[in-house]
């Protein structure tokens, strides 16, 4: 491994000089030192300004504590979940509601398919649901899910929404203003390291979470409400991880918001059209494909791409992930990688590898 080694995978993401080196700063005690709850609402307010309005949680976590924690917080025993899913994590949310002891109900299509709105409409027509939950965007297909339809129907229905939205936030559009948890994490858009969940909460979702008693600690959101406000957490912070961060919002805040949306589009459409130059397909190949990730189809082959790639270019790529993981190869251009030179450096090395392998 060399220092210039460059991982353009989706998630964790390259991490910039400037979020390093304010995580190396002194770390301060989280517990009893009153300017690290005030700076811990100042990040809180920088993270509003991402996600519109709402109140914001950070979860001292990876991005998969958010997922379970929503349901945690939401679910009591008996209360019924429409799980819509065209994807490995949209199908994963039901393991969390059984595990809470949740009835969770699947609308599923396939992973080449966009939600069907009609059948998410079909579903709560027939039964009375507590909590939706759905993604965002679909990382190991690369898919951006058009979820405004589908969230115009759950609040019809008056059902609490939950969103994974952890490969988009921060660099695609997301409704936030609609959704009632929408989940995001610091490895992903935001170029902090792993280690932190964020998250908006609606008024509706407090009262849901209010209502009842959670059997968890960790995974309970409830608490969090009120902690920076009367200046205590539920268990001690990750304060170096916080600064790190801070500054990765603020570089996001510095750039516009708009203005990375921008880039990820452009560093999306570099990715896609090198890889047609290269006879590559996308999957699915329709249009749906996200700004964040760029999902290749190459037949059973993926393995052997992301080790040459690695191996003879120091550039760390993706597989797919259960079904897909030897006939997808995954570019994650998000976050500090979202950068025409860093996309052409890794097609021109993904070209390369194709050249050494053709008859």
């Amino acid at each position: 491994m060399t220092d210039d080694r460059l991982r353009m995978t989706p998630g964790p993401t390259e991490v910039p000089p400037a979020v390093r080196e304010r995580m190396s700063e002194p770390t301060s005690n989280p517990d009893v030192e009153p300017e690290f709850f005030e700076f811990y609402r100042t990040l809180t307010d920088k993270l509003e300004a991402i996600y519109g309005d709402d109140d914001i949680v950070i979860l001292g976590g990876e991005g998969i504590l958010g997922l379970e924690a929503a349901i945690a917080s939401l679910v009591e025993p008996g209360d019924r979940v429409l799980c819509i899913a065209n994807g490995l994590y949209g199908e994963g949310f039901a393991d969390f509601v059984e595990m809470y002891d949740g009835e969770a109900e699947v609308c599923t299509t396939s992973w080449q398919d966009p939600i069907d709105v009609e059948a998410v409409e079909s579903h709560l027509e027939d039964g009375s649901f507590d909590v939706a939950t759905m993604v965002h965007c679909e990382t190991p297909t690369g898919v951006l899910n058009d979820i405004g339809p589908v969230l115009d129907v759950l609040e019809d229905h008056g059902v609490i929404s939950v969103v994974d939205a952890v490969s988009s936030l921060g660099g695609v559009p997301v409704p936030t203003d609609r959704i009632d948890v929408c989940l995001g994490a610091s490895q992903k858009c935001f170029s902090a390291p792993p280690g932190l969940t964020v998250c908006s909460v609606s008024d509706r979702a407090w009262a849901k979470i209010e209502s009842f008693e959670t059997d968890g600690l960790y995974t309970d959101l409830e608490p969090w409400r009120d902690a920076a406000a009367e200046e205590w957490f539920p268990y001690t912070h990750l304060s170096s991880n916080l600064y790190g961060l801070e500054t990765a919002v603020d570089l996001l805040l510095e750039e516009g918001l708009e203005n990375v949306f921008e880039r990820h589009e452009e560093a999306a459409t570099r990715c896609r059209q090198r890889a047609t130059d290269l006879g590559l397909s996308l999957y699915p190949d329709d249009g749906r494909s996200s700004p964040t990730v760029t999902a290749l189809a190459v037949d059973g082959d993926a393995g052997r791409l992301q080790e040459s790639m690695a191996d003879e270019h120091d550039i760390v790529l993706a597989t797919g992930l259960g079904d897909l993981e030897d006939d997808v190869l995954r570019v994650g251009h998000m976050g500090h990688n979202a950068r025409i030179d860093r996309v052409d450096r890794t097609m021109d090395a993904l070209e390369a590898v194709l050249d050494q392998s053709s008859p």
